[in-house]
């Protein structure tokens, strides 16, 4: 009797943080909103949010074939926060469209060869609740990305 308590007991407490642990993600998507929101205004940048959540900058379109997610990439970025701490610096970086964070996967494909874009990625489509190396875990990334060409 007391056995099957003590297991019950442990139950609820394991729905109860799993549920909690649910709500804090889904909050964390209204937090990077507003995160980005107040960033896109202090920076009077002129974009648009996109479906998933990312808010994106075409500065230059580029050429009109666009890559897809099966696209071999060449591309330049700088990835910072938003309180402008570099985090990343990459020249002619070549990969796999599909292997890079989500935010880039969804922007890249909107512009062509030679084509540039701001990207204002929200946490859930970079590094996550986990982080990665310097990146701290939710951190919203913004990237100024070249697209020199790419291959399919």
């Amino acid at each position: 009797m007391i056995k099957n308590s003590i297991i019950g007991t442990i139950a609820i407490l394991y729905l109860v943080l799993l549920v909690s642990s649910c709500k804090k993600d889904a909050n964390q998507g209204e937090i990077d909103r507003g995160l980005i929101e107040s960033y896109v205004i202090d920076n009077n940048l002129d974009g648009v949010f996109s479906s998933s959540g990312l808010y994106y900058v075409i500065t230059q379109p580029g050429a009109t074939e666009h890559p897809t997610l099966n696209s071999n990439v060449t591309i330049s970025y700088k990835g910072y926060t938003l309180n402008n701490i570099e985090v990343e610096d990459k020249e002619y970086f070549t990969n796999i469209l599909s292997e890079l964070i989500i935010g880039m996967q969804e922007g890249i494909q909107l512009i062509g060869e030679e084509g540039k874009i701001k990207l204002v990625v929200p946490s859930a489509l970079a590094y996550g609740p986990s982080g990665f190396g310097d990146i701290a875990p939710n951190e919203v990334l913004v990237f100024d990305i070249t697209l020199h060409y790419f291959t399919n």
